[in-house]
């Protein structure tokens, strides 16, 4: 624990030391004639024991799509049950035990168990279990058997993934030093949509099944006015499947190699009177040795792919009076590949063309340069202001070097009564060397093609936001942002982007027992570019506007039934849509592409007692999206999908969950 003696209090002690030494301690105050219940503490209570709470929950789920798991958190079809809790105990010498539950028995819950003893050390076991489920729909006449992707007859299957996780770690904390040490294994099972170009296009669903091991040690000193702390951190993936095979061809599909990580990183603070200096510096590398796929012509049997990383930076804010603060920080970042190269033999199509070419290996490396300055004009105004410089050098890339200079400014009010306001506006421009096409793309790209996050850049933004509390009971949150991104030297890519939205937030207490609460927000992203289709000047364009909505709102009421019963309902509205038109000989818009989903829930909540309550839950889920891409197995000739995976659902919740606190 770290603790100052200003001068008062260093000569209060100095005072006090005859005293101490004639041992008028409180131990041995005479309390024979004192009357102790008028000093007992009337609102202390015993943090000895137990305490916490374990929930019962049993239900029944009506769905007939797996993706409504995704809200619902179980596939489970009909009768279904789950048990969550948080449970503390802590005895009079300070050590504690805890644990906690999140819906365990369904297919996305959490658990936790810790023990320790508070201010010393503490260990703890965690369980997660995460499902995403994109489809149970999914068509395909490929079966799996050791690798081999055998064809028969059409099959239905589903589209989900499983990461199941499971991590124990411990710390420990003694006067200045504390450490700790974690270890996390994750294993990630299911199916995934991939697909095959050769010999004919070919969409699958793929087997997913793989380990990855984490483990992560530290060890931090701390002083009166500086910190340090050195750890280390690793992790190794394991692909326990094979390479895919056809019948015809063998290894058409590289499983994904096993590969691991390692960084070592050492951090530290100091703070000298009104200035804080913080820094940390990391060095990893990145490890992938698996054996390649072996084709004609490759004489290699796996590829030693090394990555090496260095990371750091440093930052400092200084409080040079008591309005004016500064502040800077610097950022730098090196990937370095220092993988193999090799020569290959470069085939067109079925036949040699006599070249060799190697496989290339590049290096990203990136620098961030800040400054920035905080005034208090007045009591309830402050004006913030900052300069950013980010550098990108890139190897054998259209465009080796990127340089962004931005500049922003922030007024932040608190003088009006009721009102927090903050105002931001900002202007970045990017530039660089000279955008040229390499020998790596100018046979594939059109040499007037700029890639939009290499392409000179200009961007103005500015940023609204405003809380208001006009009465006592109610309070008003709003925030507005838009962006304008001018690509002006692109001919082919992307030339114009906007991006702006809003978000509302209310909230009200209109009684003791009765509350509410109601948000809106929208966001628009319009975009428009230019392409050709031989490699000349531009000869079509597209404009794609993507929307974007959320609403909700919800009450409770309380006090029912002399304060046993609370009643209560939620709702929210979501809604994207995406719109292409292209432009060449007429507007042709692309087919359509939305979502929308409903979500709505009922509840009550009654007090059986003190300890015990009992929650009733009805839950609705309406969900709809339409993807025009989407097509049935067999619509293309030569070409195989997975069917059409778009959504059109209706799913029912009812939960009955009993609570007891301990």
């Amino acid at each position: 624990m770290n603790f100052k003696l200003n001068v008062i209090t260093a000569s209060l002690l100095l005072a006090s030391a005859p005293t101490m030494a004639a041992n008028f301690a409180v131990g041995n105050a005479n309390t024979e004639n004192l009357n102790q219940e008028k000093y007992e503490c009337k609102r202390c209570t015993n943090t000895s024991g137990y305490s916490g709470n374990i929930d019962i929950s049993a239900g029944y789920i009506d769905s007939d799509d797996v993706h409504a798991a995704n809200a619902l958190g179980t596939d489970q079809d009909g009768f279904v049950t789950a048990l969550s809790g948080d449970v503390e105990y802590q005895d009079e010498n300070g050590y504690q035990a805890s644990i906690q539950a999140h819906q365990l028995g369904f297919e996305n819950s959490t658990a936790n168990i810790s023990v320790g003893q508070k201010g010393l050390f503490n260990v703890d076991a965690d369980y997660s279990l995460i499902t995403t489920y994109q489809s149970g729909d999914a068509q395909s006449n490929l079966y799996y058997d050791d690798g081999m992707m055998l064809p028969g007859d059409t099959y239905v299957f589903e589209l989900s993934q499983q990461r199941e996780k499971v991590g124990i770690g411990a710390d420990f904390n003694q006067d200045f030093y504390q450490g700790y040490v974690r270890f996390d294994r994750e294993d990630k099972t299911g199916y995934k949509s991939s697909s095959l170009v050769s010999p004919s296009p070919v969409n699958f669903g793929q087997r997913v099944d793989s380990t990855t091991d984490s483990f992560t040690a530290g060890a931090a000193l701390t002083g009166q006015n500086w910190l340090t702390e050195l750890s280390y951190f690793g992790s190794q993936y394991k692909n326990n499947t094979e390479n895919l095979s056809l019948p015809t061809d063998y290894d058409v599909y590289s499983a994904t190699p096993d590969n691991q990580a390692h960084q070592v990183s050492l951090s530290g603070q100091y703070q000298l009177d009104r200035t804080i200096m913080s820094g940390r510096f990391i060095v990893g590398r990145m490890i992938q040795d698996d054996d390649l796929i072996q084709v004609a012509g490759n004489p290699i049997q796996n590829w030693d792919g090394e990555v090496d990383t260095t990371d750091a930076n440093i930052r400092i804010t200084s409080m040079l009076s008591n309005r004016l603060r500064v502040g800077g920080s610097y950022d730098y970042s090196n990937r370095e590949n220092n993988s193999s190269v090799f020569e290959f033999q470069q085939y067109n199509f079925d036949s040699v063309s006599g070249t060799f070419k190697e496989n290339v290996a590049t290096d990203v490396e990136r620098s961030t340069f800040k400054v920035n300055a905080s005034y208090r004009i007045a009591s309830g105004y402050r004006l913030q202001a900052g300069y950013d410089r980010k550098d990108i050098e890139r190897t054998y890339s259209d465009r080796e070097e990127t340089n962004e200079d931005s500049l922003w400014a922030k007024l932040s009010i608190r003088a009006i009564d009721n009102f927090t306001i903050d105002m931001k506006a900002g202007h970045s421009n990017r530039s660089g060397s000279e955008y040229q096409a390499t020998e790596l793309t100018s046979s594939e790209d059109n040499s007037l093609m700029r890639k939009y996050y290499l392409a000179d850049r200009e961007r103005n933004e500015v940023e609204l936001r405003m809380s208001h509390t006009p009465l006592d009971w109610l309070s008003i949150d709003f925030t507005g942002r838009y962006a304008k991104d001018n690509y002006d030297d692109t001919v082919i890519g992307l030339t114009e982007s906007e991006d702006y939205s809003y978000d509302i937030n209310v909230n009200m207490q209109l009684t003791k027992q009765f509350s509410a609460y109601g948000f809106a927000g929208q966001q628009w992203i319009n975009s428009a570019q230019a392409g050709s289709q031989n490699y000349s000047d531009p000869d079509w364009y597209a404009d794609i506007e993507d929307e974007f909505i959320n609403l909700g709102a919800g009450v409770s009421y309380g006090g029912l039934m002399e304060d046993k019963l609370t009643l209560g309902a939620d709702y929210l509205f979501s809604n994207s849509s995406s719109d292409t038109y292209v432009t060449a000989d007429g507007t042709n818009p692309y087919g359509d592409y939305y979502s929308y989903n409903h979500s709505a829930s009922l509840y009550a909540n009654y007090a059986l007692s003190d300890d015990m309550a009992l929650k009733l839950t009805y839950r609705y889920e309406r969900y709809y999206d339409t993807d025009d891409a989407q097509m049935t197995t067999d619509q293309v000739p030569g070409m195989v999908t997975l069917g059409e995976l778009n959504h059109n659902y209706n799913a029912h919740q009812i939960m009955l969950n009993f609570s007891y606190v301990l």
